[in-house]
């Protein structure tokens, strides 16, 4: 697939078929995401990957922890609520999702059942959790080179056929992600990433988000001084 086309095709995948993903594909994926800029070849990411039983008691400590009011702890701080245009392409994304799935703005059950799907790691049969050694805080180029790694993973696996949609609520209870993904204590928990073979059948799947036009985030300096040509 050109880059281009893989690039344009991807979509985040929020509904799963039960089919396991083999070990070898998934060490395909790890093999081409691991080419992914670090800052000085640090390579500060760690990479756990969480099938099966282990996955499953991640699921239930999450929800059990969510459902009785446990507040969510992550391993480093960040802004828990969006304001402004942020806030505003939250929202838009979430409407064409409930529109997807025919979610009704009143529908309160339905709507919980939707936000703990995340907790649940969307049910997917596989969860990647990348972390980084705690002695890199404050990590905020770590965190970068994180989220290098990270699109690195969804772009490998989307050429294979497999879905990802990285998931924060899934280890917003990071004590218990830690538990049973065996994560060690000198390491910080930075996301996870949901990922498995897509269910067609699930509307939501069919949901792109939309990006903003170049003209409102990018500035483009000096050109002006430069006659273009063809």
């Amino acid at each position: 697939m050109k880059f281009e086309t893989l690039v344009n095709t991807r979509r985040s995948v929020r509904g799963y078929k039960k089919d396991p993903v083999p070990r070898k594909v998934l060490q395909e994926v790890i093999d081409v995401a691991k080419g992914a800029p670090s800052s000085m070849n640090t390579q500060p990411w760690h990479i756990h990957i969480v099938t099966g039983e282990p996955l499953e008691r991640i699921r239930k400590g999450n929800t059990k922890n969510m459902m009785s009011g446990v507040p969510p702890k992550r391993d480093f701080p960040m802004k828990e609520a969006y304001e402004g245009i942020h806030r505003q392409r939250q929202i838009d994304v979430a409407i064409q999702l409930f529109e997807a799935m025919g979610i009704a703005r009143d529908d309160k059950k339905r709507r919980m059942d939707w936000v703990m799907r995340g907790f649940r790691q969307f049910d997917a049969p596989v969860s990647i959790v990348l972390t980084y050694d705690k002695y890199l805080e404050p990590a905020a180029i770590s965190h970068f080179d994180l989220g290098a790694v990270s699109y690195g993973i969804c772009l490998a696996a989307w050429e294979r056929g497999l879905g990802t949609v990285i998931n924060g609520q899934g280890i917003m209870q990071s004590d218990v992600v830690r538990e049973h993904a065996n994560i060690p204590d000198d390491q910080n928990i930075m996301i996870c990433i949901a990922m498995g073979y897509p269910n067609e059948e699930f509307s939501a799947n069919d949901v792109k988000s939309v990006r903003a036009k170049q003209d409102d985030f990018v500035h483009y300096v000096g050109f002006e001084e430069i006659t273009e040509t063809a």
